[in-house]
């Protein structure tokens, strides 16, 4: 019996050990890797015309849309201008979506978002058209130019379901005001571009998503997965992304996609000038080009980066 005691006894003192083991462990990897989640979507500062803060803005998840009362065409601007290639074939002539280059579905601060597009920040007067132009106007010059595709009708069901997707990312900002996220980062103008150094940075850094001739990646289904620089699928040269410092500004903030200055996809953002450089390589290899460009900035000078 007393044998049989000691084994019992000697089998707790180890069970306690390796549980205070494990425990140890447990609290040691939390404290080591205390945030392993995704983020929470992000909270900006909603300010009015005087830049006074007036609101706190929530970027909505895609759930929030199934209780709107216009849930369906909400539903189908957010498919539209994340598949406009496969859903509007006869208006995109490429392969690239509006979603190629507005981020997260218009979501993220420096990707060219689209939390203000909605809100009243149209019409307003754009200096490459010279005039006021309507938000349906800039769709289709994105139409016309980024997908060098043609123009939608204003009318057009998937016109305007793409204008209720926008106008529901700023339903919760009041009029007058705008969410405090920069569409475009800051990049070094007066940087002078080497092509040749582009070239390599683009071999080691873009190469293995975007292709060795700038030719996308399509996933397992077909679909394009990283869209083409350059080719005759790729944007053509009256879009905006086909100029130096507009091209440089979007790699340095937001490439790769999963390029931030918050975990948990942290990374280094690039330099200026490697995005400078990155830029001036694809943005001149061959690409469509564009009839109307000829018509482009009527009265303001033309900026230094254009490329006619």
């Amino acid at each position: 019996m007393k044998t049989l005691h000691r084994r019992r006894h000697a089998a707790i003192v180890v069970a306690i050990g390796v549980l205070a083991l494990v425990t140890a462990g447990v609290l040691l990897y939390a404290y080591r890797y205390p945030a392993l989640d995704a983020s929470a979507a992000p909270t900006l500062d909603i300010l009015d015309a005087q830049r006074a803060v007036v609101g706190q803005y929530h970027t909505p998840s895609a759930e929030e849309i199934a209780s709107l009362g216009n849930a369906d065409a909400v539903m189908f601007g957010r498919r539209l201008l994340n598949e406009t290639a496969r859903l509007l074939p006869d208006n995109v002539g490429n392969d690239l979506n509006c979603n190629s280059c507005h981020m997260a579905e218009g979501k993220r601060p420096f990707g060219n978002h689209y939390l203000n597009t909605g809100g009243g920040s149209y019409p307003r007067y754009m200096t490459r058209p010279g005039k006021d132009i309507g938000l349906a106007e800039r769709i289709n010059g994105c139409l016309q130019r980024s997908m060098n595709g043609k123009p939608l009708a204003r009318d057009a069901p998937q016109m305007r379901a793409m204008l209720e997707y926008m106008a529901w990312l700023s339903r919760t900002v009041p009029d007058g005001a705008r969410v405090a996220a920069p569409s475009e980062g800051p990049i070094d103008t007066s940087l002078t571009p080497d092509r040749a150094r582009g070239q390599a940075l683009y071999a080691a850094q873009c190469a293995a998503c975007h292709g060795d001739n700038g030719e996308g990646r399509r996933d397992g289904s077909g679909d394009i997965a990283f869209p083409p620089l350059w080719g005759e699928r790729s944007f053509n040269i009256g879009a905006g992304m086909a100029r130096l410092y507009k091209a440089a500004s979007f790699i340095k903030h937001n490439m790769s996609p999963a390029a931030s200055r918050e975990p948990p996809l942290g990374q280094q953002v690039l330099p200026d000038q490697d995005a400078v450089d990155i830029a001036d390589y694809f943005i001149h290899q061959p690409r469509p080009d564009f009839a109307g460009k000829g018509k482009d900035w009527p009265r303001d000078p033309k900026p230094k980066d254009a490329r006619y």
